[in-house]
């Protein structure tokens, strides 16, 4: 335990404790010149807690009032500020698993199949995989015909949910899907990273796809201990294609008819199965994102250590909560009817 200067966590609260000083000119003006209101025309003094059922506070009462509720003030904002002092670093480990998200931005991932559309639908599950998260490094890699790394594997897993938004089929300035350079482009994201972590890719697709030499290539990245999950969006039933803003409502081919996709389960599930890994349909519920995270965590080892500290000081915030709530007991005393209220 090493010790430490005494500072506030959030001191901006302290300029809080300024509304102390209007209130106190408030009180001394009525004090000076106290308001007289209509009911003195008409009766003594002496004679109004009688007439109108309440009377006017004398100068102690309001004085004692006033320091009362200043004290009550005082203890909140300081507690609030956050006092602290003494603290300890802990050192910080780096978790040993890597989780790289292909997400597919084709055309056909704008298909309403699943709504409001697949690609929709896609960015949900990488925010609840993001949500969930709390022992992988993530990055992730939008692709059609060329990949783009949106995140790179990292801890900071807000920078995927800053970029989502952003992640949509007009990133794809040609139309198609190349699987092939994707996962080429994940294998380098991991080779400059430690070798030592277990290594995951999930792709997140609709596999309308048809690309030579693919289950060759998931299978030598399994050889080199890059595991593959398939995670798949759409339906078996499909829908039509949305063409490219600015163009018809449709895709369609050179014969004018609406090019179509539906959800090519069986080629996700030969991908699992050659990379080693396992196939899950997307739902509207977050079981699908908890079981990628837990399979990409099965082969966990002991976290690595790093350069990096963590300081965790030692809030005092509390000791001021005890004089709030003594101040405090007083307004929660039960008057016996007909007695007056302190």
């Amino acid at each position: 335990m090493s010790e430490g200067v005494f500072h506030f966590a959030r001191p901006e609260w302290l300029f809080a404790l300024l509304g102390i000083i209007p209130v106190l000119a408030w009180l001394i003006f009525s004090v000076v010149r106290p308001r007289k209101g209509p009911f003195h025309r008409y009766a003594d003094e002496h004679l109004l807690p009688h007439l109108v059922g309440i009377r006017e506070l004398s100068v102690n009462e309001r004085w004692s009032r006033f320091i009362r509720w200043a004290l009550l003030w005082l203890f909140l904002i300081v507690a609030l500020a956050g006092p602290r002092w003494d603290f300890k670093d802990i050192q910080a480990f780096s978790p040993t698993n890597d989780l790289v998200v292909l997400m597919d931005i084709s055309r056909s991932m704008n298909v309403a199949d699943t709504p409001p559309s697949r690609l929709a639908r896609a960015r949900q599950e990488v925010q609840d995989l993001v949500m969930l998260n709390d022992q992988l490094r993530i990055g992730m890699i939008a692709f059609a015909t060329v990949p783009h790394v949106i995140s790179p594997i990292t801890e900071d897993s807000q920078s995927i949910l800053a970029a989502l938004p952003a992640v949509t089929s007009e990133l794809a300035n040609l139309q198609g899907s190349r699987l092939v350079a994707a996962m080429e482009r994940a294998e380098q994201l991991f080779s400059s990273d430690s070798l030592q972590n277990s290594r995951t890719i999930l792709l997140i697709s609709d596999g309308d796809f048809v690309e030579p030499g693919l289950i060759k290539q998931v299978e030598a990245m399994k050889d080199q201990g890059i595991i593959l999950h398939t995670l798949g969006i759409g339906t078996g039933g499909g829908g039509p294609v949305p063409a490219r803003i600015g163009q018809s409502d449709l895709m369609r081919d050179n014969n004018g008819k609406v090019i179509e996709s539906k959800l090519n389960q069986p080629l996700l599930q030969r991908l699992a199965q050659a990379g080693g890994g396992q196939y899950l349909e997307a739902d509207f519920r977050d079981q699908d994102s908890r079981r990628i995270l837990d399979l990409s965590s099965i082969d966990s080892g002991t976290p690595s250590q790093t350069q990096e500290k963590t300081r965790i000081w030692n809030e005092r915030f509390y000791w001021l909560l005890v004089p709030l709530l003594l101040l405090l007991l007083p307004y929660f005393r039960v008057v016996a009817p007909g007695k007056q209220t302190p």
